[in-house]
């Protein structure tokens, strides 16, 4: 039997297309439970999340926390390192090690790549991560697919279009990893110097995944299911000139989707920029708000699951 019972999310690759499909099935009956129920549930009373968030983060840290509260259980945390004892000089293990003596899991978020790895290999209690840098995102990913799901019916045989950042995008590492275990196509829109890693696009078609590879937006999304956006993120470049050179690399329109794809699904992990115009967000494809209330049911599923309440 499948089982997340104490177990860290660190990254996309760490599941099994059995583990994917519990998580989906649990947030499906959580989102049921709440629309009849919309008060929450009692499953984690008397249980405390800690929500330590060292990097800015909106949707992440609300909806875990929503998440958190919606099953019964309770919140402390952080949503500045400026905060802690982090600015007077202690390093992320000893802050881990303290505030595992208060909580039975943690939601992070930190600048750093392998940050929740670090976090995970000194707590003893479960890490769920909600962003390691340019790294991973591995409870974006999963909401991601229960969008696709709630969206589009389906996820095997759908045309999945990830455009913008790719090279420092966490959300796309951790959504390939999780596309994998379904019959995709995928299909990566970046300028180059923003691309899909080579050793992520190399591995997808070593293990027999449909990967192409594109400059034009256009092009990409004249067949495509579902449109993943994503921002130009000004905090990963050193050099703000670059940034200011491809901020404007691709923007989607109202007029471009009419034309090419009405029936496009337009995601987005959010926050936009310019990479989206406005004029979008009315349309029956538009599912990025959805998208980011989608958030609350699988980080319910998740918190509950490694609890083991469930």
């Amino acid at each position: 039997m499948v089982s997340l019972k104490g177990k860290d999310i660190l990254d996309g690759a760490q599941f099994s297309r059995e583990e994917i499909d519990l998580i989906m099935e649990v947030a499906k009956d959580f989102k049921k439970k709440l629309a009849e129920k919309p008060g929450g549930l009692d499953l984690l009373r008397g249980y405390v999340m800690a929500a330590l968030f060292f990097e800015p983060s909106t949707r992440t840290r609300l909806s875990f926390e929503t998440a958190m509260h919606r099953l019964g259980g309770s919140v402390i945390g952080f949503s500045s390192a400026e905060s802690t004892s982090i600015s007077k000089g202690e390093t992320l293990e000893d802050t881990i090690r303290t505030v595992d003596q208060y909580v039975d899991l943690f939601a992070m978020r930190h600048p750093a790549i392998g940050s929740a790895k670090r976090a995970a290999e000194v707590a003893t209690h479960p890490v769920l991560n909600g962003g390691d840098g340019a790294g991973q995102h591995p409870t974006q990913a999963l909401l991601d697919l229960f969008t696709i799901y709630n969206e589009c019916g389906k996820v095997d045989g759908a045309t999945i279009v990830l455009c913008g950042d790719l090279k420092n995008g966490r959300t796309v590492h951790s959504g390939v990893d999780i596309y994998k275990h379904f019959d995709t196509k995928l299909v990566f829109v970046a300028p180059e110097q923003l691309a899909m890693p080579r050793e992520i696009v190399e591995k997808l078609r070593a293990q027999g995944k449909t990967v192409v590879e594109t400059t034009s937006l256009e092009d990409a999304i004249k067949d495509a299911d579902i449109l993943y956006m994503t921002r130009i993120q000004k905090e990963r470049f050193a050099d703000v000139a670059e940034y200011e050179r491809l901020k404007g690399s691709y923007i989607l329109t109202r007029e471009m989707i009419e034309r090419l794809n009405p029936n496009l699904t337009v995601m987005h992990p959010l926050p936009r920029v310019n990479e989206i115009t406005t004029d979008v967000d009315d349309l029956p494809g538009a599912a990025f708000f959805r998208q980011a209330g989608n958030g609350v049911y699988v980080r319910m599923a998740l918190i509950a699951l490694v609890l083991g309440v469930i």
